[in-house]
C-alpha cells in the first residue's frame, strides 16, 4: 500500500499551573511526541510530519500530570501533502 506524506502543523500554547508540566502528542495510540514546557508568553508552532497509508489518524494532546497546565491546540492546518488528505476536527484523514 502506498504511503501519502502530510506535513501538519500546529499551534501549542501551554499555561502551566504548577511547576514545569510536559505534553504529550499521540497519533492514534502512538506516542509523537513528549516536551517539557519551559517557555513563558510564547506558543510553539509544532510541525508533525506523518508518512501513513489512507486512513484515519486521530490527533490527541494530553498534559502529564493531568491538571498542571491548560493546554491548547489551535490553528490545526495542512501545510504539505503528496497526495490526498484533510483535517475534520483533530482527525487526518488521508485517501
Amino acid at each position: 500500500m502506498k504511503l501519502v506524506n502530510v506535513l501538519v502543523e500546529v499551534d501549542v500554547y501551554c499555561h502551566p499551573l504548577e511547576g514545569d508540566p510536559v505534553y504529550r502528542l499521540y497519533i492514534n495510540d502512538e506516542l509523537f511526541v513528549e516536551r517539557t514546557w519551559i517557555w513563558d508568553d510564547i506558543y510553539l508552532e509544532e510541525s508533525i510530519p506523518i508518512s501513513a497509508p489512507p486512513g484515519d489518524y486521530l490527533i490527541k494532546y494530553q498534559v502529564i500530570p493531568e491538571n498542571s497546565a491548560i493546554l491548547k491546540i489551535k490553528n490545526l492546518r495542512i501545510v504539505e501533502t503528496n497526495g490526498s488528505a484533510q483535517l475534520i476536527k483533530n482527525i487526518l484523514r488521508i485517501r
